[in-house]
């Protein structure tokens, strides 16, 4: 995986967070990801992330699990092993609701589960760069991709001039990996004034 630079801004507050955002993204400086203590709303639409699709898979999943069922069912009763029960119909639809119900929740929530646990990388076993230790307790970090065309000296100036504090550069994998974190792996150090 490839090792790439970061310039890593931390904001106290997000009510400087966010103009902060919009103006990283009207500079054109690409925005690796932001990091807050808890959701803040419109953060998502400032960044220019697109709208989810996890109710389509959701749909997709719930379509299959009441496909599952019904043609499950309908081959038991109907070919696997057809019985006359009171001259009741091979193809007792009524009846078939409730596992049918059931099959549909299951497969959709099972499914949603786990390709929300995909898409947010936070599956069991998978680590990824810690670019402060306190980006989940009480501070706000934004992160920015250092490109060809972009001068880390020129984005920690832009970013301080944002409001952030404690600007710095790090090199890190942009993406996650399996396993542990190595010895060689840089852990950010907590300044004494933050």
């Amino acid at each position: 995986m490839a090792v790439k630079n970061f310039v890593v801004g931390l904001f106290d507050d997000e009510a400087v967070l966010f103009p902060a955002v919009k103006k990283v993204r009207t500079a054109g400086y690409k925005l690796h990801d932001v990091y807050t203590p808890f959701p803040v709303h419109g953060l998502d639409h400032a960044m220019g992330l697109r709208e989810t699709s996890l109710h389509t898979a959701g749909f997709i999943y719930g379509i299959t699990g009441t496909t599952t069922a019904l043609s499950f069912m309908s081959w038991v009763f109907n070919v696997d092993w057809p019985l006359n029960i009171g001259g009741k119909p091979h193809f007792p639809l009524p009846a078939f609701i409730p596992i049918t119900f059931e099959l549909t929740v299951l497969f959709a929530a099972v499914g949603m589960v786990m390709t929300f646990c995909y898409l947010c990388q936070i599956m069991p076993g998978v680590k990824k760069h810690i670019f402060h230790p306190r980006q989940t307790d009480d501070k706000f970090v934004m992160v920015i991709e250092l490109t060809e065309k972009t001068n880390a000296e020129e984005v920690k100036a832009f970013l301080n001039a944002a409001g952030a504090h404690d600007v710095n550069e790090q090199k890190a994998e942009a993406g996650w990996w399996f396993g542990r974190y190595d010895k060689n792996d840089e852990v950010y150090s907590v300044p004494a004034n933050a």
